[in-house]
């Protein structure tokens, strides 16, 4: 007897939105310029014959089959299929080099590939004779294969008639597959990038999948009404976790760009009503708006610089859940026709409920301008091995957290600072690697390796990898990378190297104001001065910096904050090798370069002389000798 209700699995969401939804849309892929439609019934039907015929070429129950290609639904299909007929799939980014092909599909022990087209096809007939386990490779796009004759090869059209031939011989067969299948069994097997060694296969259960997309969906609320874009590299987990499966749970269209590079043109056709995009990407549509102003005419210019504003003062209220004025509201509403509503349509924004960004390190004049126009971003915490951590929920958007812990996830912090995980969506363990999964899931609690502080609010503050984190003499941790990016975030500071180790007390920062905007501020407040040397020692200015500082201490442990900074006479300069040419400090080489500095700061000093270079305000340059001022950070008053 079929147990239709059954949804404990990825294949049986599909079998139950099959029934629910049957000929309404459920898939849309561009091609040649038209939006070509599939019904969950098509659906449904590409999956079971997909995997039917897997199985009439030799699949069985526990066997891999590897993934590669652009996010089309054929790869989708070739997944659940996998699923289906009690098979693995694990997936392989498409920029992948044939070496890096075979690393995965060879410890994944991969019996069958089922490839997007003639490029993904030739990478498996180069390692073939290093694949004594592989079978077949199935391709699904025939264009340059027509004339390859290979029986390792077969395409994805004859895989289909072999599932339709197989099932008059066995009528039932998919749906017994369907019906065995149960929650904690092996879903996926996602590999991680490998930036610290070889990557690792992260196992997941068909549970921990669906519990976090079911976590993200509650928090973010969809319907069958809505339009996702699949625009994450589908052999990647946050694709399944923010819109594969989310489509499933939901019933949303899931909708396939014709190219990547015609993303931004598609998603504008679609109007999506969720969005999650990478930090990279939300700062590359925020760098396009103001490329689109420097070229627009004069009426844009003006109408952008006069409402902008407008925008910003209504997200900074929504920010501090501080009710606006009727003024406010009414001018915001003419900013919204005149200027907002046009450019969310730009960037294919203008239906979107709920817009993600993945990560904690997103800029926050990027985060503001979002906002601005009137698209509620929020910030989302998850990891292959954790699952859904935490999220921003509407009202509670604080920018520089991560949100507070999704429904049903536990969370605590060591002594050391590192995030404990503990809930449903945790992973099973790493493929073949018994000592790393020892090491990561320990008493039913997964170790994130991240370093995270817990505020006043209960909200998750992601500081670093806690490989990357400082240590004091105390034994207290500290993230410089994570101090120097939101100091960064401040109009007023150009660059920022924070101090510490091993051998020191407290955390200290040398500072580099930024010199036209701290020039204009001090004209602004009739704060007269001469050069950058004589404006970097002023009293004002480094009270004007060290609201800053107390801004990010805000959000830090009381033993890891800031205590003293200098404001340096000069710029950080890749000319004098203090930085690469990308702007990246070179920290050893500046610790030793400025190690009289570092030495006065901790020995409690008030100020150190030195010799600096300088160049005055009509372009004259010169040798001063001056005094860089040793401060100590004040907290604010209550």
């Amino acid at each position: 007897m079929s147990e239709t209700g059954k949804r404990e699995t990825l294949p049986q969401l599909i079998r139950h939105n099959y029934e629910k939804w049957g000929h309404q849309t459920a898939m849309c892929m561009k091609k040649f310029g038209v939006w070509q439609k599939y019904s969950w019934v098509e659906y449904y039907q590409r999956v079971k014959y997909l995997s039917l015929g897997l199985i009439s070429l030799g699949l069985q129950p526990g066997d891999v089959v590897a993934l590669i290609g652009d996010n089309e639904p054929e790869w989708f299909w070739g997944e659940f299929a996998t699923q289906a007929a009690g098979g693995i799939p694990t997936g392989i980014f498409v920029d992948c080099i044939p070496p890096e092909v075979k690393y995965i599909a060879t410890h994944s022990d991969t019996k069958f590939a089922i490839v997007n087209d003639q490029e993904q096809t030739d990478k498996f007939l180069t390692i073939r004779n290093e694949m004594p386990l592989l079978k077949k490779v199935i391709y699904w796009d025939p264009k340059g294969l027509r004339n390859y004759d290979d029986p390792l090869l077969i395409s994805f059209h004859d895989v289909v008639k072999l599932g339709i031939q197989y099932e008059a011989e066995h009528p039932g067969k998919f749906e017994q597959n369907v019906d065995r299948g149960r929650a904690d069994d092996t879903a996926f097997i996602y590999y991680t990038s490998g930036t610290t060694g070889l990557p690792k296969g992260a196992i997941l259960t068909h549970r921990a999948l669906i519990t976090t997309a079911q976590g993200f969906v509650n928090r973010y609320p969809l319907d069958e009404n809505d339009d996702l874009i699949s625009n994450f590299p589908a052999a990647w987990v946050g694709d399944s976790f923010f819109a594969t499966i989310p489509h499933l749970l939901s019933g949303a269209r899931l909708n396939f760009p014709e190219e990547p590079e015609t993303i931004a043109a598609d998603t504008r056709e679609v109007g999506p009503n969720f969005v999650i995009y990478g930090p990279r990407q939300w700062e590359s549509l925020v760098s396009d708006i103001h490329v689109r102003m420097l070229d627009a005419n004069p009426l844009k210019r003006f109408c952008y610089n006069l409402f902008m504003p407008v925008g910003h003062k209504m997200a900074d209220l929504r920010f501090r859940n501080e009710i606006s004025s009727p003024l406010w509201r009414a001018l915001d509403e003419i900013a919204y026709l005149a200027l907002f509503r046009p450019l969310k349509d730009k960037l294919g924004l203008s239906e979107v409920r709920f817009a993600v960004t993945g990560s904690s390190v997103l800029s926050l004049d990027t985060f503001r301008l979002i906002h601005a126009m009137g698209v509620e971003l929020r910030q989302v915490y998850a990891s292959t091995e954790a699952g859904f951590i935490s999220s921003h929920s509407k009202g509670e958007i604080k920018f520089e957290s991560v949100g507070r812990p999704a429904l049903g996830t536990e969370v605590r912090v060591t002594d050391e600072g590192e995030l404990l995980v503990r809930s449903d969506c945790m992973f099973k363990g790493y493929h073949k690697n018994p000592q790393k999964t020892a090491e990561t899931l320990k008493s039913g609690w997964c170790h994130t390796a991240d370093a995270v502080n817990i505020d006043d609010e209960g909200h998750l503050i992601f500081l670093d990898r806690l490989e990357h984190m400082g240590e004091l003499r105390s034994g207290t941790r500290y993230a410089p990378q994570y101090i120097e990016g939101r100091l960064r975030f401040s109009p007023y500071i150009k660059d920022v190297m924070v101090i510490g180790g091993k051998d020191k007390d407290f955390v200290s920062a040398i500072i580099n104001i930024d010199f036209i905007t701290v020039g204009k501020w001090a004209e602004r407040n009739r704060l007269p001065y001469t050069t950058f040397v004589d404006l970097s020692q002023k009293e004002p200015v480094a009270r004007l910096v060290q609201k800053d500082l107390n801004r990010v201490n805000s959000y830090l442990p009381e033993g890891a904050r800031v205590r003293k900074f200098v404001l340096l006479h000069k710029e950080f300069d890749p000319d004098e090798a203090e930085l690469t040419r990308t702007r990246k400090l070179r920290r050893e080489f500046m610790e030793e370069r400025y190690q009289e500095l570092i030495r006065a700061i901790y020995k409690g000093e008030n100020e150190i002389h030195v010799k600096a270079p300088v160049t005055y305000r009509d372009g004259r340059k010169g040798i001063v000798t001056t005094t860089i001022k040793i401060w100590e950070v004040q907290k604010e008053a209550k």
